[in-house]
C-alpha cells in the first residue's frame, strides 16, 4: 500500500527516520520502490542529471511531467512528490494551482516548492485546495545561482533566525514537510525540534527527521560534481564504463553474440533455404 501524507507525518511523532530518494524514471523508481523507500522525489535536478543542464533553471513543466510519469508507473508503495520547476508557480496563484494540479492528475501524491515566507501564500492556497505541499528552504537551487551561488546557509545568527521564521511560516501555511538544504547542522537541528512537521535534510546534518539524496549521486553514477554531503554507496560510473567497454571489445572480437544469444531455424528448413540460394546463384551465372 502506498505511503500517505499522514504516514509520513506520523513517522516524526514516533521518532522514526524518513528515507527519501530522488529518481526520474520507471526503471530506477521500481528499484527504489522495491527497497521500501518512504518517499520518491522527482526532483528538478533531472535537468542536470538527465538533461545535462548546468543548473535547474531551464527545466520546464513538460520536462517534469515526463519524468514524473515514469516514476509513477514504476512505484506502488512510496509517496511520490513532484518538484515544481522554476517559473511554474512564481507568477500567480492561478498558475501555481494549475501546474500543481497537473502533477496530481498524473499520479503524484504531493508537490514541492522552493522558498520561504515569500511563497507561503501560494503553499496555503494549494493546501486549502487539497494539494499536499513539501516546502524547501536553505540553499534554493532554482534561485541561488542567480544571487549568491551554492553557499552554506545558517552560518550567522541572523541567517538562522531567517531560516527558522521561513520554516515556521511554511508549516503554518499547511506544508506537510520541509526540505532543509545545506543548512548548518546546528540550525537544522533547532528547526527540526521546533517544527511539528518532518524536516528532510540534504547536507544539513543527521538530526533532521529524514534524509534525501539523488539516486545517481549515491550510486556514484553522476560524477560531474561531488558535493561534500553526498555519500557514495557504489562506484556505478566505473562499473557502467567497464561493462560498456567489455561489450565493445566482444563485438570487435566476435565473442558477442554467442550461440546462446542467437536463434536457429530447423535443419530441414535451413536445407530448403540453402537449396533456394544455390539455385539462385546458378541462375545468376
Amino acid at each position: 500500500m502506498r505511503q500517505s501524507i499522514n504516514d509520513i507525518k506520523q513517522k516524526k511523532k514516533r521518532s522514526e527516520k524518513i528515507s527519501v530518494i530522488t529518481a526520474y524514471d520507471y526503471s530506477t523508481a521500481k528499484i527504489c520502490d522495491t527497497s521500501s523507500i518512504d518517499i520518491i522525489l522527482v526532483g528538478d535536478s533531472a535537468g542536470m542529471v538527465m538533461l545535462g543542464y548546468d543548473n535547474t533553471i531551464p527545466v520546464t513543466m513538460d520536462d517534469m511531467l515526463v519524468f514524473c510519469k515514469g516514476v509513477v508507473n514504476g512505484s506502488k508503495n512510496a509517496l511520490i512528490v513532484g518538484d515544481m520547476p522554476f517559473g511554474s508557480y512564481h507568477i500567480n496563484r492561478s498558475l501555481s494551482f494549475s501546474n500543481a494540479l497537473k502533477f496530481i492528475k498524473l499520479g503524484c501524491n504531493a508537490v514541492k516548492m522552493e522558498g520561504g515566507c515569500e511563497i507561503a501564500p501560494l503553499i496555503h492556497d494549494l493546501t486549502q485546495k487539497g494539494i499536499p505541499v513539501m516546502g524547501h528552504i536553505g540553499l534554493k537551487p532554482q534561485t541561488s545561482p542567480l544571487w549568491e551561488g551554492y553557499k552554506i546557509q545558517g552560518k550567522t545568527c541572523n541567517s538562522a533566525i531567517d531560516l527558522l521564521n521561513d520554516a515556521i511560516r511554511i508549516e503554518k501555511s499547511g506544508a506537510f514537510s520541509i526540505v532543509l538544504e545545506m543548512v548548518t547542522s546546528e540550525v537544522a537541528e533547532k528547526i527540526s525540534k521546533h517544527l511539528s512537521i518532518p524536516t528532510i535534510g540534504i547536507g544539513s546534518g543527521k538530526n533532521c527527521d529524514g534524509q534525501v539524496l539523488v539516486l545517481h549521486d549515491l550510486l556514484g553514477l553522476y560524477n560531474n560534481i561531488t558535493p561534500k554531503f553526498v555519500k557514495r554507496y557504489n562506484d556505478s560510473y566505473s562499473l557502467f564504463l567497464s561493462s560498456i567497454r567489455n561489450y565493445i571489445e566482444e563485438i570487435k572480437s566476435s565473442i558477442f553474440p554467442a550461440d546462446i544469444h542467437s536463434f536457429s531455424m530447423p535443419d530441414e528448413e535451413l536445407g530448403k533455404f540453402e537449396h533456394y540460394i544455390n539455385d539462385l546463384n546458378k541462375n545468376a551465372k
